[in-house]
């Protein structure tokens, strides 16, 4: 007779939790465009350029920068309603992002996103890309992900940010981060990240090794 699996302990499902940005798209360019025209919009200077370079964080640390703090509510709410016309089409997803989502459920996983995003603009860059999770969680971050992966007893959160890597560590999740964004394969290992990945084209990969071995 074939071994079967005890019933006492059966194998926890899995669920792999994706941040958006600069994870699974490069919104770079989609940014870029959003800022520059938010600055024609209100008459107030914003370096696209540098601000670009420093994506993840919530979009209100970024306008601090550049708008009195009296106005940054106000600025964000214009910023978030402006979004879809600029940024949606010009936004590209990574190399691999389709095919990571595709390998946690060829593994017969969930994959959820879990970003600091307005979550209604995040939902309109996967809807245009045709990258479908089974759940969207938007305007989370750093250690507040921990709050959507524990509600999804995520197992893998897999980030580009520093902050990725703390939300990880806060739902003790184990920390999978990919070098496509603001830091590199060091500082993510120094930021305590348990696996780093040069890009998401080496995650179906990594996850046939990590997966078959815990089930």
């Amino acid at each position: 007779m074939a071994h079967m699996a005890s019933t006492e302990n059966p194998v926890p499902a899995l669920t792999v939790g994706f941040d958006l940005d600069m994870t699974l798209i490069d919104s770079r360019p989609g940014i870029h465009a959003c800022y520059t025209a938010l600055a024609e919009r209100t008459g107030t200077y914003v370096d696209a350029d540098l601000a670009i370079t420093r994506l993840g964080p919530p979009l209100e640390e970024e306008l601090a920068n550049w708008f009195p703090a009296g106005r940054v509510g106000e600025i964000a709410e214009l910023y978030r309603s402006m979004y879809p016309e600029f940024a949606i089409a010009a936004t590209p997803a990574l190399p691999g992002a389709v095919e990571a989502i595709a390998a946690v459920r060829a593994a017969g996983g969930r994959a959820i996103v879990v970003t600091a995003k307005y979550e209604p603009n995040a939902k309109l860059h996967l809807d245009h890309l045709g990258i479908e999770p089974d759940a969207v969680m938007g305007d989370l971050w750093a250690e507040r992900k921990a709050e959507a992966l524990r509600e999804y007893a995520a197992g893998v959160y897999v980030g580009d940010h520093l902050g990725d890597v703390r939300g990880a560590r806060t739902a003790e999740a184990l920390s999978v981060a990919v070098a496509t964004g603001p830091y590199d394969a060091d500082a993510l290992r120094a930021a305590g990240a348990d696996v780093v990945l040069a890009d998401l084209t080496h995650f179906p990969g990594w996850l046939a090794g990590y997966w078959p071995a815990r089930a």
